[in-house]
């Protein structure tokens, strides 16, 4: 698996942008691409760009970035969005339609012989004008297999370079993901991008279960911003390949943590401090038992460095605080306790996080201590 290329698609500025309520300003656009590429993302799809307007400024200022990432658009499969990308610059176009029975009928009130009519033609003309092309089949997750892989084989004969599998409810867990990205990958012999949602908590898991099977591209963004409950994660599916599959795609990962707060910032999308990889409770150690054991040897507690996505560590002074995180705490502040003294400190400790409800903070535990032991300068 190691030896497999994997390539990170990310799409925080279109997917993410239609998360409900986040809009970025055009300046905001160019600054995250620019980030994105830095970071090492391959593929950046930056919008819809038949949208006009704005979007379309977003997409050509990006496309004019000097970027070394291939940056794509998205559209619907019709002649006049993919006239609109290329008006852009892009290099890449997604051509996006349902393939599931319930949004065939319900939505947009066709046979599934129309589907395969307005994707083919739409890629046709794509690849006409040298473009590279994803064409995504929307709610595949719900699709009827048989059809999905009609689908996919007319797409790769048109001219497709690759089929977007969207799991668009986020209804998919990983064993049934890998049975059928292996199956359209047997069948059709296309390549698989991988475009999760997580409505159930598992759009990082759908997605590696889909590398698994075979799929090289993944389709992420930033925090996992998306509609409802979002998409994959981009600095979880990174780390998740590096760590777990052991395929390290070279990313500048120390950044992670510096961009997750831009787009935070840009999307007015808290990042709460129990965020997988960047939030700020990853290698913050309170209970006694794991910050006794993260003090003699980060292993024990942490599955990677805090180094590695822009963190650091913090031994927390709380309720569940021991021993050895007090005597750590004041050594920070060049005070040694003796052993007896951080046990006489430990109790007022605990008491004190309990009225209060929470952590102490650093100048608290110096009133604490000079409290009970009096002022440190004149014990010396």
């Amino acid at each position: 698996m190691s030896e497999q290329k994997i390539l990170i698609v990310d799409t925080t500025l279109r997917d993410g942008e239609q998360t409900a309520g986040v809009v970025f300003a055009n300046r905001e656009k160019v600054r995250i691409a620019k980030f994105l590429d830095e970071l090492g993302v391959h593929q950046i799809e930056a919008g819809i760009a038949t949208m006009g307007g704005d979007e379309q400024e977003a997409i050509k200022k990006i496309c004019k970035a000097g970027l070394k990432a291939s940056v794509m658009g998205w559209n619907r499969p019709v002649i006049k969005d993919i006239d609109a990308s290329l008006s852009c610059g892009v290099d890449a176009v997604a051509i996006s339609i349902s393939t599931s029975d319930i949004h065939i009928k319900h939505k947009l009130h066709k046979t599934k012989e129309w589907v395969l009519e307005q994707m083919t033609q739409a890629v046709y003309y794509a690849k006409k004008q040298g473009m590279y092309i994803s064409v995504n089949a929307e709610d595949a997750s719900r699709s009827d297999m048989e059809f999905l892989i009609k689908f996919a084989k007319a797409a790769k004969e048109a001219g497709a370079d690759r089929l977007r599998y969207c799991d668009t409810v986020g209804i998919l867990e990983p064993f049934t993901t890998y049975q059928n990205i292996k199956t359209i990958i047997e069948q059709a012999q296309i390549d698989v991008e991988m475009h999760t949602h997580n409505d159930f908590g598992m759009a990082t898991a759908n997605a590696l279960a889909g590398v698994k099977a075979g799929a090289t591209h993944v389709g992420v963004t930033v925090m996992g911003l998306g509609e409802r409950a979002g998409n994959a994660a981009l600095e979880e599916v990174v780390m998740a390949l590096k760590h777990l599959y052991k395929i390290d795609l070279g990313f500048k990962t120390e950044m992670f943590r510096e961009v997750a707060e831009y787009v935070s910032h840009a999307s007015g999308r808290e990042l709460p401090a129990w965020k997988a990889i960047v939030g700020s409770n990853m290698f913050r150690h309170e209970s006694g038992i794991h910050a006794d054991g993260a003090l003699k040897n980060p292993k024990t507690y942490e599955a990677f460095l805090p180094e590695e996505v822009g963190l650091e560590r913090q031994i927390t002074i709380g309720k569940h605080s021991g021993t050895a995180a007090i005597r750590a705490k004041f050594a920070e502040f060049g005070i040694h306790l003796s052993e007896h003294q951080a046990n006489e400190l430990l109790p007022k400790v605990r008491s004190y996080t309990v009225s209060m409800k929470r952590p102490l903070f650093d100048k608290e535990l110096m009133y604490l201590f000079e409290n009970y032991f009096g002022d440190i300068k004149h014990n010396h």
